[in-house]
């Protein structure tokens, strides 16, 4: 069975993922100890990460450790740099890398954004699952989601789950 493309991601009600400055603490308000709205348990089932360079600086300087490093990880950056540990600098093309990891052996695999990375795996049809998080808010500006002027793509529903602190989650996959 062939590898999967997950996108994994929250997203305030009128479609902004950061906030003006990439600032995604409108993300808090449906913080609640002990729930991870399932990302455990999403984990456990991928093993290789695709995250966009500006996400990967702003993880690293809001967040003690990084918190995929025991996963095979690619930084989509136009910038080289070495590797360090399982965690690789990616200047290719998207496209290519994303069809040769969907060729190898291993569990599924995530993306963590950023918006341009969600926006040009979606220009070649290159996410298989969404898992989108919607927070209770309405943000009114910074980074959208989904950008216009892609092609219409055909989402099946697999599961809708609503939580306490008002997130609900939407799972879908690629129809056909």
């Amino acid at each position: 069975m062939q590898r999967k493309v997950i996108l994994y991601i929250a997203t305030s009600v009128d479609g902004y993922i950061a906030q003006p400055d990439d600032d995604l603490s409108f993300l808090s308000i449906v913080e609640k100890e002990g729930e991870d709205y399932g990302y455990a348990e999403f984990l456990k089932t991928i093993d290789t990460v695709i995250i966009g360079r500006k996400t990967y600086d702003w993880i690293l300087d809001h967040v003690p450790e990084f918190h995929h490093a025991d996963k095979t990880t690619y930084v989509i950056t136009r910038t080289p740099r070495e590797s360090k540990d399982n965690t690789h600098f990616y200047t290719g093309p998207l496209k290519e890398l994303i069809i040769k990891l969907k060729g190898e052996a291993g569990k599924d695999i995530f993306c963590d954004g950023g918006a341009e990375i969600v926006n040009a795996l979606l220009k070649d049809n290159l996410i298989d699952e969404f898992v989108i998080s919607i927070i209770p808010i309405l943000v009114g500006s910074g980074t959208k989601l989904f950008n216009d002027g892609r092609g219409e793509q055909l989402l099946e529903l697999i599961s809708v789950k609503h939580f306490e602190k008002g997130l609900t989650q939407l799972h879908y996959k690629v129809a056909g």
